[in-house]
């Protein structure tokens, strides 16, 4: 039997720890029997949450007797990574278990120093936090989940368990975890990632900025061709310093701005009409539908009649795909 145990610190977020332990917990063999047994253990006998304390049975001993070690994330009122913890999951992770995070569980891994040179994934909220704080890890904030083989790491909460049906297909094939994501009410593989839910805000533009005007034309000019060439005469530059301007006040290219820009008006029309594809590429500035269809996805992480179902009727904007395996 395949032991998963599940590592809780203090300020647990109780969903990221509550999917792995569910997921992994009710998977079943055509036979019937459960091929994981699922332990949850801590530093200490009792863990404390935002709304009540955990009496945790199992210690740190339980991460030497895994195959699998699952590592929730925290609140941000956690205190830094308990340093037996780290010790424990460093002495895993040499003795060749497979380890994964949830969430922002992996900071957790980056602290012990375990994702140094790898690709990853947390919440895109706290994606550049993650990158910042541990520069060797390659940050990628847009995918549900990463599998560098031994170690594994998730987006936000849900995306646990998109992770956790993965490692039971790698387990156990696909018919198997087929019936687990239909025990959690969940499709095996879901269209697009984390691009999907990302609020598409442009960076921030200095108080003041000389660009404003020309970024307040281009919002106003979607519809219609923008190029390069007509931005620069809007501000009054020559191509080449408009664009290095651009760079330096808005951290992103101008062409790339607009791309960004279109994405969200044409993010806003399937949200809030029932217009075609073919109106909306339009209205946005995409030129063609086949044009739409190929920037969204690449912006967006999925199609725009996917992003239409998923989201249209709210209210507000949204805040790919999915895993990266490397």
């Amino acid at each position: 039997m395949h032991t998963v145990a599940i590592l809780v610190l203090d300020h647990v977020v109780p969903f990221d720890m509550a999917a792995p332990l569910e997921v992994f917990g009710r998977t079943r063999l055509p036979d019937g029997r459960r091929p994981y047994r699922t332990r949850v253990c801590a530093p200490s006998p009792q863990v404390r949450t935002e709304g009540f304390a955990l009496h945790v049975e199992w210690g740190l001993e339980a991460l030497a007797e895994a195959d699998t070690v699952v590592v929730p994330g925290c609140s941000e009122q956690a205190p830094a990574p308990h340093p037996e913890a780290l010790r424990a999951l460093r002495a895993a992770a040499a003795a060749g278990t497979r380890i994964a995070s949830v969430c922002v569980g992996a900071f957790v891994l980056a602290e012990a120093g375990l994702l140094d040179g790898l690709r990853a994934t947390t919440h895109w909220a706290a994606a550049a936090e993650l990158a910042r704080r541990y520069p060797l890890v390659d940050v990628q904030p847009d995918v549900l989940y990463v599998d560098n083989g031994q170690l594994l790491t998730s987006a936000g909460a849900a995306a646990s368990m998109d992770l956790c049906l993965h490692m039971i297909r790698r387990d156990l094939g696909s018919a198997v975890a087929a019936d687990a994501a239909r025990m959690s009410v969940m499709p095996l593989e879901r269209e697009g990632g984390q691009a999907q839910f990302i609020v598409h805000e442009h960076p921030p533009v200095p108080q003041g900025s000389t660009l404003q005007p020309v970024l307040d034309w281009i919002e106003d000019h979607l519809a219609h061709e923008i190029t390069l060439k007509a931005m620069a005469n809007r501000a009054g530059m020559s191509e080449r310093t408009f664009s290095r301007r651009f760079r330096e006040q808005t951290g992103s290219t101008p062409l790339q701005w607009v791309l960004r820009a279109r994405a969200r008006r044409a993010q806003y029309l399937l949200e809030n009409t029932d217009h075609p594809v073919e109106r909306i590429a339009h209205q946005a500035g995409f030129g063609s539908p086949t044009a739409f269809r190929e920037r969204f996805r690449r912006v967006v992480g999925t199609t725009p009649q996917s992003y239409r179902t998923a989201f249209q009727g709210r209210s507000t904007a949204p805040q790919d795909r999915g895993g990266v395996q490397t």
